[in-house]
């Protein structure tokens, strides 16, 4: 029989809670600390029903164009379906900056460009990249909950700065954000045209921040996914002409949202190339790579069909969001704030102060789904979002649902 070695002098196994049977087998407390997604409560409570109207998640109601499918389902029949580069196709990562480098008018380096597992996986990678436990992260809120709670996970300090309204519209206190973004701070956050609300920064705002930042050595961390997304005139400005490329800006999009990809989970990450060079084994550790026929799908989204197709949803979406707006606007009582871009109206009504209660009693006595306020933050209590990239029809009949349920309610 062999015998085990005996330990080293002075040597003794260090106490674990996880050597404790009698302990539950539960993960740190970071994790039992987050939230689940209020908006996912709801959805999943009505999942096989087919009388709700549902207006809760973030995305068209029309599938991918059939020539992005193609490209996809090409190179599915060419048998493309083996490993990647961590950061991408080098053809998409190509494509990509060029396409920022035309929509933005400054030269972007392919050194710069990841392609990613979705948006999201970008802001994670992104934050698994910067922030340790402890680190200070501001963010502009209400927001996504992914966004807010991202840093959570990963042991950060997370400070909230709240929009608010004035004249009407969704507003940044702008002296308000540079006093959170102390020297101490690691990170800025920044959703815009941000969801729930739809707010976008303004030129003069951006400015002063990215000035703000650079000086005090903050790192900015944008998520541009609605950036085609602007109404009224609009465009959504960028962080991109402002910056040389070792500036410590990461910018995340997706092709999800423009792009009606929102089920292909790609998108990329423009950040300084030293960033972006080491980004690679983080991204081997998470997901190794995008899948090749989504990337090809992609590369057929960045032609000029996709430049069509863009055209094509932004001109639907914003008749879309007249349509919601102004048929809101008709009740009395109910809120809608302007707003200039991404895909959703962010509404409350007088005499209904529990969001959450309210978006069940919509679900449960009309069968319209909404998403409640609270799922982006407490700053969105009493709240809720209405997500219109939806067909007109479809829309008419969610508002005559909800003007039964004021009647009703209203006795």
């Amino acid at each position: 029989m062999v015998r085990p070695a005996p330990p080293r002098p002075g040597f003794a196994l260090p106490a674990s809670p996880r050597l404790t049977p009698d302990l539950p087998p539960l993960p740190r407390p970071a994790i039992l600390g987050l939230g689940a997604s209020r908006i996912r409560d709801l959805a999943n409570a009505a999942m096989g029903r087919d009388d709700v109207l549902a207006f809760w998640f973030g995305e068209s109601d029309l599938p991918t164009p059939d020539f992005i499918r193609r490209a996809a389902e090409q190179s599915l029949q060419r048998g493309e379906t083996f490993y990647t580069h961590n950061l991408g196709l080098p053809a998409l990562r190509a494509a990509i900056a060029g396409y920022l480098g035309r929509r933005h008018e400054v030269p972007v380096g392919i050194d710069r460009i990841a392609v990613t597992g979705s948006g999201v996986s970008a802001l994670m990678l992104a934050q698994q990249m910067l922030v340790s436990p402890g680190d200070r992260v501001v963010i502009v809120t209400p927001v996504w909950p992914n966004i807010a709670e991202q840093p959570r996970i990963l042991g950060a300090e997370v400070t909230r700065v709240p929009l608010g309204i004035a004249n009407g519209a969704w507003s940044l206190d702008l002296d308000r954000l540079l006093a959170a973004l102390t020297p101490a701070t690691r990170v800025l956050v920044l959703n815009s045209p941000n969801n729930p609300t739809g707010w976008s920064i303004d030129a003069q705002g951006q400015r002063a921040v990215f000035a703000h930042c650079r000086r005090h050595g903050i790192w900015i961390l944008t998520d541009d996914v609605y950036e085609r997304l602007v109404f009224d005139g609009g465009r959504a400005p960028s962080l991109l002409p402002l910056a040389s490329p070792e500036d410590r800006l990461i910018s995340v999009n997706s092709f999800s949202k423009a792009w009606s990809m929102t089920g292909w989970r790609l998108g990329w990450m423009v950040a300084p190339p030293p960033f972006i060079a080491e980004l690679s084994k983080v991204v081997e550790y998470n997901t190794s790579c995008a899948p090749r026929f989504a990337q090809e799908g992609a590369l057929a989204a960045l032609s000029e069909a996709g430049e069509v197709a863009v055209a094509t949803l932004h001109d639907g979406l914003s008749r879309s969001r007249r349509l919601l707006v102004d048929g809101l606007r008709r009740h009395a009582g109910i809120e809608v704030p302007e707003a200039r871009g991404a895909m959703y109206a962010f509404l409350r009504i007088a005499g209904f102060p529990d969001d959450m209660a309210l978006a069940q009693d919509l679900l449960g006595r009309v069968a319209l789904g909404l998403a409640p306020g609270s799922a982006f933050g407490p700053e969105g209590a009493g709240w809720l979002r209405w997500c219109f990239a939806a067909q007109p029809e479809k829309l008419a009949a969610g508002l005559d649902r909800l003007g039964r349920f004021l009647d009703d309610a209203n006795g």
